[in-house]
């Protein structure tokens, strides 16, 4: 490891404001490893890895359940980053409409479109597939007791897979708990998500 890899993760202690955020050099070797892997790939330590860490079980849970949506799926992860922020803009989640445009920007190639999905997904410039990708997602989180099977059959129409239609059910469902978590917690999106993408 170069002089550079050797620092240790920082864990900020405004990752979020509600639950003490805890020492890095206090957590289990399995989650540092996990924290030090992402600090490796994206230059800082994203605030939710130290919020999550603060019950080290439910970081094992929620990352594996993260890294199965996002590597055995059969969306784009353009479109995984879309749902994200799509979901996360109609619940209002700071974290996740910072955090994950910062990857639709990146994913998308389009310093626009992040900022269109959090005002309303609905005016973006996306395409007839996407904006029904969208819809239902959104649907599931906002009124998920009208979710019918006219809903798939719109998806499928649209010319997504039977593997993609539970995949966009998967990741809203899951940015739904993670929204909540991260607005019960208070967690702060770091600094450089503010501007990932944007040139």
């Amino acid at each position: 490891m170069d002089d550079a890899a050797d620092e240790t993760p920082q864990l900020h202690d405004d990752a979020m404001e509600r639950f003490p955020v805890p020492d890095y050099e206090d957590l289990p070797d399995d989650l540092k490893d996990r924290i030090d892997e992402e600090t490796d790939r994206s230059g800082f330590t994203p605030n939710v890895f130290a919020a999550m860490a603060y019950k080290p079980s439910h970081f094992r849970a929620f990352f594996e359940y993260h890294d199965a949506i996002v590597g055995d799926t059969a969306l784009e992860r353009e479109e995984i980053e879309m749902i994200v922020v799509a979901v996360s803009g109609v619940n209002h989640c700071y974290y996740c409409n910072v955090a994950h445009g910062a990857l639709v920007r990146i994913y998308a190639d389009d310093p626009l479109l992040a900022d269109q999905l959090v005002a309303n997904y609905r005016t973006a410039d996306i395409n007839d597939a996407h904006r029904t990708m969208l819809d239902v997602a959104v649907k599931l989180t906002e009124r998920p007791t009208e979710v019918e099977a006219n809903d798939l059959e719109m998806l499928r129409e649209a010319g997504f897979s039977e593997e993609a239609l539970w995949d966009i059910a998967a990741v809203a469902a899951f940015y739904n708990l993670s929204n909540r978590l991260a607005m019960f917690a208070d967690m702060r999106p770091n600094e450089e998500f503010h501007t990932l993408g944007r040139e």
